[in-house]
């Protein structure tokens, strides 16, 4: 049966992890990349795009790989340390926009309604003045998580006139700023030794987020039209991105 499936060019693949989508996920997937398929980079580039993500302070949860000679021993470099206890991590928030990254913040335990809008007054206004597109221009992209939809913060949004991009649940793939995630980890997979706890933990993550440049911001933002397309090709389905 192998051979049947080589001969076919055929290979077995590591199944790759999407978001669950139903049949009403992906009808508004596919109404949302419509509404915005002739949106261009010019139209995307008064997005500021938002997310939070969670830093592991020994490491990335996922496989990590090294180079080794076959029959040699075990050496410290091929071995990822675990702990049973005080493994840690902590919750960012954060946005970027066509100019580059903006303010980043700790989320402290559970976020809850009144968090988010908090992280929204002290953060996300900055972000907004340091841009540098017109107030009145800019569209604020966030996912459909409870908090973020919640009255609390739907006032807020309303009290300060930020306008609010309708987006459509089960979709990272659209969002560019989860890309941002993998640089802004990568920089941190590069230390040497891990933090020794949270506060320097957290002292990195600041440093390596401000070397995040806007050229890489702008060639994630640039994909959009692209990301629009694979869910039109996809009829609402999963992209690769």
């Amino acid at each position: 049966m192998r051979n049947t499936l080589k001969a076919a060019n055929l290979k077995a693949v590591t199944k790759k992890k999407k978001p669950l989508l139903s049949p009403t996920h992906r009808k508004k997937r596919l109404a949302f990349a419509l509404k915005h398929q002739h949106w261009t980079v010019e139209d995307w580039k008064r997005v500021i795009w938002s997310d939070e993500t969670t830093i592991n302070r020994l490491g990335s949860d996922g496989q990590e790989y090294v180079w080794k000679k076959a029959g040699d021993p075990l050496g410290e470099r091929e071995v990822k340390g675990t702990v049973k206890f005080g493994g840690e991590n902590l919750m960012i928030w954060g946005c970027m926009e066509w100019n580059g990254v903006g303010i980043l913040c700790e989320v402290e335990g559970r976020m809850n309604a009144e968090q988010y809008v908090s992280i929204l007054e002290e953060c996300l206004l900055r972000s907004m003045e340091e841009s540098n597109v017109d107030e009145e221009d800019i569209i604020f992209q966030q996912d459909n998580d409870p908090k973020h939809t919640s009255k609390l913060a739907t006032k807020w949004f309303e009290d300060h006139d930020v306008n609010v991009l309708s987006w459509p649940a089960q979709s990272p793939d659209l969002n560019p700023i989860e890309h941002l995630w993998e640089i802004l980890k990568r920089l941190l997979a590069a230390y040497q030794d891990p933090p020794k706890g949270l506060f320097e933990l957290w002292d990195r993550v600041v440093v390596e987020w401000e070397k995040i440049t806007k050229e890489e911001c702008q060639k994630l933002i640039e994909s959009m039209p692209r990301r629009i397309a694979a869910v039109i090709k996809a009829k609402g389905g999963n992209t690769k991105y």
